[in-house]
């Protein structure tokens, strides 16, 4: 038996999520006005630019949608769902179901489609705002999108992520990590087979190609049939992605129920936060060498918010599936780590990046860069660990209460 609180965290959990970030987000980074989240914000609340991505959109579309499904049907968390549908909806009617990368505060485009990823999280938000309200309208768009990328995902090129100097000769891990969990959402909402299976392939191959079991890591990069690249781009490991991938692996391969490769993403969850971890700071690195070379620059660069974030509810739900002790442990240092360095009490939020150390940085924490801040990975992970945490609390309560009297622990 566990001897964390989940009861306690869970508590501390909705706390953070419902008396701090979110109400931080409804005050200060909605476009009241106009729709969708601002995200060229500083931590004091400050707006420095209402531009919009449209990966901002799909996910903050996603994040108050989520809120709705999992935490809680309060007609504040629809409202701002559908003032960003609203705005979000006819951007891409405009342009065809392919999703632009930026709009001006009237949607108009300022930048064009450079990678898949935007119309990706638009489906993840679409998918989501569908299973809120059950809007048909939603539903075409997700679906659309979709019809619209097949085509273009079957061409290597920029547009799938991969540096343009080996686009004709590589896969990039972030395109399937993302792409398994969106087909696989849409194809559960639209019961379509050949959606959900191209989202399966996609997790599949993550976990056939990407996934190194004799090198203990999962590669950023590879070459089309699964080799290993040249350096520089065959060393890139990003581990906040890979814990993020695992995650999504792990809820995808529970639908299908297959045990081996369930167990194959919790290792590969360990695996990343023994190659992430800082063993001087403490904290996660943000990239790392897949030779173990982690360069001086590396080792110094700053402490970035999500992968932090990312590791929490992997890890937590690694630990539900798994039941390993180490899972535990792994969670404890990133919890009192993150507890410690990346909120931000004063105004509600967290920190979207700290120094090496995990002391506070200027914000933007580089001169003459703009602010930037997201309703995304903090808001999400929230959501996620309060929902995984639900079951652990009941399921310890249930165990003290079937436990013999001399095995109980009383908290």
């Amino acid at each position: 038996m566990s001897s964390i609180d989940f009861g306690s965290l869970l508590r501390q959990y909705e706390t953070e999520l419902l008396d701090n970030v979110i109400p931080w987000w409804m005050k200060h980074g909605i476009d009241w006005e106009k729709g969708g989240p601002t995200e060229a914000i500083y931590e004091d609340g400050r707006v420095a630019s209402y531009d919009k991505t449209i990966w901002s959109l799909g996910r903050a579309l996603f994040v108050w949608s989520r809120l709705y499904n999992l935490i809680g049907q309060r007609h504040e968390w629809l409202n701002v769902a559908n003032r960003i549908f609203d705005f979000l909806l006819p951007i891409g009617a405009k342009n065809d179901w392919v999703w632009p990368g930026k709009v001006d505060r009237e949607g108009s485009v300022i930048e064009p489609s450079t990678a898949v990823y935007a119309d990706g999280f638009a489906i993840m938000g679409l998918t989501e705002y569908a299973l809120a309200t059950g809007s048909p309208e939603a539903i075409k768009a997700a679906v659309a999108t979709f019809d619209s990328l097949l085509p273009r995902m079957a061409e290597l090129g920029p547009h799938l992520a991969t540096p343009e100097a080996i686009s004709d000769r590589a896969r990039c891990h972030g395109i399937s990590m993302l792409f398994s969990t969106v087909f696989h959402e849409l194809g559960k909402l639209v019961d379509d087979p050949a959606i959900l299976q191209a989202g399966y392939e996609h997790a599949v191959l993550i976990q056939d190609l990407f996934l190194k079991p004799d090198r203990r890591m999962v590669l950023e990069y590879t070459a089309l049939d699964g080799s290993e690249l040249e350096p520089p781009h065959g060393r890139v490991l990003i581990p906040g992605h890979t814990i993020e991938s695992m995650w999504f692996g792990i809820h995808i391969f529970q639908d299908r129920c297959e045990a081996q490769r369930i167990a194959r993403a919790v290792e590969a969850i360990k695996w990343h936060m023994e190659l992430s971890w800082d063993s001087r700071y403490g904290g996660m690195l943000h990239i790392a060498d897949a030779y173990g070379e982690n360069s001086p620059e590396l080792l110094s660069s700053n402490k970035i918010m999500w992968p932090h974030t990312e590791a929490l509810y992997a890890l937590l739900l690694a630990y539900e599936v798994s039941g390993e002790q180490w899972c535990l442990d792994w969670y404890q240092k990133v919890h009192d780590w993150s507890w410690k360095h990346l909120p931000v009490p004063v105004h509600g939020e967290w920190h979207r990046q700290v120094a090496t150390d995990g002391s506070p940085l200027p914000d933007p924490p580089r001169p003459g860069g703009q602010p930037r801040k997201e309703p995304f990975h903090l808001p999400r992970a929230l959501i996620m660990c309060v929902d995984v945490l639900q079951r652990l609390a009941a399921q310890s309560a249930q165990d003290r209460r079937t436990a013999p009297e001399d095995e109980v622990m009383w908290p």
